[in-house]
């Protein structure tokens, strides 16, 4: 999962912000490196702005979306997603062409599956009408299920919710990593908050711990008993 995972602050010495990506996608950063992939970024919170992905194309967002900007916006209302995040998912998947085909059979702007849109009652997956009324209904149920999360929704959206389950996070699939980075920089990048009304809309909850030796890390992993909601995003 791209967690905010380990940032420790040891005292107050400003030592400067380290930051890698391991094998799961779990993003740490640190302010006392222990490997050598750590690499120097600008300071907290500062960091979290050089993570992959974290510019936007208006340009690739302009010719993806709005030629079905009110399609997208009426259903996301109907079905209480943030119309945002719609536009990131049919970014990402389909680069806004109704006819596309995935290798692996997926269909559309939202890119269903066909098992999938038979589920969804979409009997014409070009149909961009049919198809972002199939996949906003899903991208919804997911957001349900994993209580408003929307990286774990996204997850699952891509690699199938059991796979979400199955790894307590994002699943360690380069696919999935990479989806969930991509869909969340484009999501993330768009200026302002949300629709207080979206499913998920809520700011993430980023917890504090402090070890014994004094170390603090920060995170968005659920906390543990000692933790303590330290701010939110």
């Amino acid at each position: 999962m791209a967690a905010l995972v380990g940032l420790a602050l040891v005292g107050t010495a400003d030592a400067g912000t380290f930051r890698f990506q391991d094998a799961t996608g779990t993003v740490h950063y640190t302010n006392a490196p222990s490997d050598p992939r750590y690499q120097r970024v600008r300071g907290w919170p500062e960091a979290l702005a050089s993570a992959p992905f974290a510019a936007r194309s208006s340009t690739l967002r302009a010719r993806a979306v709005t030629p079905y900007a009110e399609l997208i916006r009426a259903t996301a209302e109907r079905h209480r997603v943030d119309p945002r995040l719609v536009d990131a998912v049919i970014i990402a998947e389909s680069a806004g062409n109704p006819r596309a085909v995935s290798r692996k059979g997926a269909q559309g702007l939202m890119q269903l599956m066909p098992q999938r849109s038979a589920k969804l009652g979409v009997s014409d997956p070009f149909d961009p009408q049919q198809n972002v009324e199939g996949g906003v209904r899903h991208l919804r149920d997911l957001l349900l299920r994993f209580g408003g999360n929307v990286t774990l929704a996204l997850a699952a959206y891509n690699a199938g919710e059991d796979a979400v389950r199955t790894y307590g996070g994002v699943p360690p699939y380069a696919e999935t990593q990479e989806y969930v980075r991509r869909v969340r920089a484009l999501f993330d990048g768009v200026e302002g908050p949300g629709p207080a009304w979206a499913v998920g809309a809520a700011p993430q909850q980023v917890y504090r711990q402090v070890s014994e030796d004094g170390t603090v890390t920060f995170t968005n992993v659920p906390p543990s008993p000692t933790m303590t909601l330290q701010r939110r995003f």
